[in-house]
């Protein structure tokens, strides 16, 4: 049985090329490039909680990651460094071995670097912090959308909830749709090249992990202003068309979560702007709603005849019932 020093060394201790001292001390040391500034966040991802007992190894490492570097693309930072704490009910090589090829094919994919963390005994929890460099000027934040502003999403919403809704048996979904939802679901793409490019074009950015309602929301309660989703404006996949669940369809797109895309505000006149980036970066962009003088984080969501409509749900809540 390898020991907590052995786990480190064998799975997660790899040659730092941009940091000065990376896993082995007691501290790491990382150097940042003047004119930066260091956007830093958090996630933990507990078993039973946020992922199966029982899940392929190799997409949790990947998962753990890609939800974290969403977040750095939320602000438009450029991510440098990660830390890992991981609690393992036991030290199976099998399991770390796949994490860590999960974890580092994505961390090499865009340039992140291990640079420390820890490890215990415990229930399987995993809790990556994530290091990334914008420029202060630049950095995309939930309070600066303004009245007037429109309301942007990229991708498509609801397809992890919908394979998620698969698996707990509320629908059944066919071979290609399955597939396709259950990689949205456990190996999401995180829309880093987006966040960069949004840099001075986007007014408010979060990354929608909790549904796309609730989350606008934040950036209407940081910004003091609400928002306005048009239900009938919201890109819908192949998959989630398919579903004859008129509920669960709009449960999927408003609160599903677990998405991992952006939702951005911008000025009315950058749409010209907004709709070449999505001809550059390959990515569906497409203008959802809009910002108001109003009640701060009431998101109103309108049908095609400009009625309100009645949401039950606008997302994850991790101490909601």
């Amino acid at each position: 049985m390898p020991s907590e020093f052995d786990i480190i060394r064998r799975y997660f201790t790899r040659p730092v090329k941009r940091a000065l001292l990376g896993v082995g001390d007691d501290c790491a040391l990382m150097a940042i490039q003047a004119g930066m500034v260091m956007a830093v966040s958090t996630d933990m991802l507990v078993e039973d909680r946020h992922f199966f007992s029982g899940a392929d190894a190799a997409l949790l490492g990947h998962k753990a990651l890609a939800v974290n570097l969403s977040d750095l693309a939320a602000m438009g930072a450029a991510p440098r460094y990660a830390t890992l704490a991981l609690a393992l009910p036991d030290a199976d090589e099998g399991w770390l071995a796949q994490f860590a090829q999960g974890f580092f094919t994505l961390a090499d994919a865009f340039g992140v670097e291990l640079v420390g963390g820890d490890t215990t005994r415990g229930p399987r929890n995993i809790s990556i912090t994530v290091m990334g460099e914008v420029p202060p000027e630049l950095a995309l934040r939930r309070d600066g959308a303004k009245a007037g502003d429109d309301v942007w999403v990229s991708g498509c919403t609801g397809d992890a909830a919908l394979g998620l809704a698969h698996l707990a048996g509320r629908v059944r979904l066919e071979d290609a749709a399955l597939a396709y939802c259950l990689a949205r679901l456990h190996a999401p793409s995180p829309r880093v090249a987006l966040g960069l490019a949004l840099r001075g074009l986007a007014s408010g950015a979060i990354d929608v992990s909790d549904g796309l309602a609730a989350d606008v929301g934040h950036i209407g309660e940081r910004s003091g202003l609400a928002v306005e989703l048009r239900y009938a404006d919201l890109p819908r996949s192949p998959a989630l068309m398919a579903c004859a669940d008129d509920q669960l369809v709009r449960e999927c797109l408003l609160a599903g979560g677990d998405d991992y895309e952006l939702a951005f505000t911008a000025a009315p006149d950058a749409r010209a702007r907004v709709a070449a980036l999505a001809g550059v970066a390959g990515l569906l962009l497409t203008r959802v709603g809009s910002v108001s003088i109003g009640e701060a984080r009431q998101v109103c969501v309108r049908d095609a005849d400009g009625k309100t409509m009645k949401i039950d749900s606008k997302g994850f809540d991790h101490f909601g019932s």
